[in-house]
C-alpha cells in the first residue's frame, strides 16, 4: 500500500459564544485544517490540526510522504519530524499519524485502539470546560464568580460531568479563585475541580492563589506559571498537585522538568506529544518516574476526539476525565454530527479506523465559514470588548 495524494482543507465551526483566555478571544468559532491521505487501494485515512489554517504548512510535506506505505510510520516521522529542524513541527506530523493509524485501522478491519495496545474502557469521561464568555446565549458577558458558578452548574445538569476545569487568567486572579470557592460550595466535596491560566501569572500570584485554593483540594493546579523554572517554585511552595501542557510539552523538555521536580501530572496532547504512538511513549516515561497523566484539549473537531478517545481508552493510568472544549461547538464535520455526552462520558468510536467519516455537505458548509470569517489567529485572538489590548505574561 502507497500514500499517493494528501488533501487539506480548513474548516471553522459556530459556538455558541465567545471564549476568552489569557492571551485573547475565540470569537465565536473554532477552526482547524483537515487531512485526507488517499492510498492507491483507495482507503481514505483522516487528521486533524488546529493552531490557524494549516494547509501551507502540510503541503510543504507532501512530498516526503507520497509514495510511502502508510504502516511505516516510523520512517514517516524521520523523514517528517526529524529530518530538518526548520521544518519540524510535532502538530503536523502528529495530524499525519492519525491519519496514517485511520488507514491502517482501516485496512486491517479494526479500531484504532487495537493499534495501539487495545482498549480498556468504552467511553472515556470528559469535563466541563469553564471560559469566561462574551456573547453568552441569552445576551451579555460573565463578569463575575457567580457566573461561572452558574455555568458549572448548567454543564453539571446538561452534560452529567464529574468535574470543571477553569480557564483562568483572564480576570482578577482571586476573583478566579472565588470562582472555584462557589463551585466547591455548590457542587459539594465529590466534584472534580481544576483551574489553568496557561503560565500568565506570576510566581508571587500563583503562590498566593494557591495557597487559597489549597482547602479546595483540586485535581490539579495547571500551569500557574511561565516556564519549568516558574513551575519548580510555584510547586516548592504549594500544596496542590501541579500539571502542565505548556512546561514540558515536547519530549525535549520532559528530562529537565523532571529533574527540576517540578510537575506532578502531564496533559497528553496527540500533537505536541507527535501522535498516538507519541503519548503512549510519554506515558511509558510517566509512569518510570510516578507521574500523573490526563489529556489536553486543543480546541478538536470530531477526527481528533475521536484519536483521542482511541487512545485515552489504551493508557490504564488514564483515570481522571479528559479535558474539551467540544461541548462549545454548535455542530460538527463528521457523519451522524457531534458526538455525545451520555452521563458524562463520550464513547469510544468503534471501527474500522477512527470510527468516523466526514460529513461532506457539512465540510463545504464550513469551508465557505472559514472563508468568510478568516484566520483568527492571524488577528492575534483580538478582544472586540478591549481594542488594542495585549497580554502580558507574568504581569499578574
Amino acid at each position: 500500500m502507497k500514500i499517493i495524494d494528501m488533501k487539506v482543507r480548513t474548516v471553522a465551526i459556530p459556538m455558541n459564544c465567545m471564549l476568552r483566555h489569557n492571551t485573547g478571544v475565540h470569537p465565536g468559532y473554532l477552526m482547524r485544517t483537515i487531512l485526507e491521505l488517499i492510498t492507491d487501494e483507495g482507503i481514505v485515512g483522516l487528521g486533524e490540526v488546529g493552531g490557524g489554517d494549516s494547509r501551507a504548512a502540510l503541503l510543504k510535506l507532501k512530498p516526503r510522504i507520497v509514495g510511502m506505505d502508510p504502516f511505516d510510520l516510523e520512517a514517516i516521522k524521520l523523514k517528517v519530524l526529524r529530518s530538518i529542524y526548520y521544518l519540524s513541527n510535532s502538530r503536523l506530523y502528529g495530524a499525519i499519524e492519525i491519519a496514517c493509524l485511520d488507514i491502517m485501522g482501516k485496512a486491517c478491519n479494526i479500531p484504532v485502539n487495537k493499534l495501539i495496545g487495545g482498549k480498556l474502557r468504552d467511553e472515556i469521561p470528559m469535563i466541563a470546560y469553564l471560559f469566561w464568555r462574551y456573547d453568552r446565549p441569552g445576551g451579555g458577558n460573565d463578569m463575575y464568580a457567580e457566573d461561572m458558578a452558574d455555568l458549572c452548574v448548567e454543564l453539571k445538569e446538561t452534560l452529567g460531568v464529574t468535574a470543571m476545569k477553569l480557564k483562568a487568567g483572564v480576570m482578577d486572579p482571586m476573583e478566579e479563585v472565588r470562582v472555584l470557592q462557589l463551585c466547591r460550595q455548590r457542587m459539594g466535596d465529590g466534584f472534580g475541580l481544576r483551574i489553568d491560566p496557561n503560565g500568565v501569572w506570576s510566581v508571587a500570584t500563583a503562590v498566593k492563589a494557591g495557597r487559597r485554593m489549597e482547602e479546595l483540594e483540586l485535581q490539579y493546579f495547571e500551569d500557574p506559571s511561565w516556564g519549568l523554572e516558574g513551575m519548580r517554585r510555584v510547586k516548592e511552595q504549594v500544596r496542590i498537585p501541579l500539571a502542565t501542557n505548556m512546561y514540558p510539552n515536547k519530549f525535549d523538555d520532559l528530562g529537565p522538568a523532571i529533574h527540576l521536580n517540578g510537575i506532578d501530572i502531564i496533559l497528553t496532547d496527540l500533537h505536541y506529544w507527535e501522535g498516538p504512538r507519541g503519548v503512549k511513549d510519554l506515558v511509558a516515561v510517566c509512569r518510570t518516574f510516578n507521574l500523573g497523566v490526563a489529556m489536553h484539549s486543543g480546541a478538536e473537531f470530531g477526527i481528533e476526539l475521536a484519536a483521542m478517545l482511541h487512545t485515552a481508552s489504551t493508557i490504564p493510568a488514564m483515570t481522571m476525565p479528559g479535558d474539551a472544549h467540544y461541548h462549545y461547538l454548535e455542530d460538527d464535520i463528521i457523519a451522524g454530527g457531534k458526538m455525545q455526552y451520555v452521563n458524562g462520558a463520550i464513547k469510544v468510536p468503534e471501527g474500522p479506523g477512527l470510527g468516523v467519516e466526514l460529513d461532506e455537505e457539512k465540510m463545504q458548509k464550513y469551508e465557505r465559514y472559514y472563508e468568510e470569517h478568516g484566520d483568527y489567529y492571524a488577528r492575534f485572538h483580538q478582544d472586540p470588548y478591549r481594542k488594542g489590548w495585549f497580554p502580558n505574561v507574568g504581569g499578574i
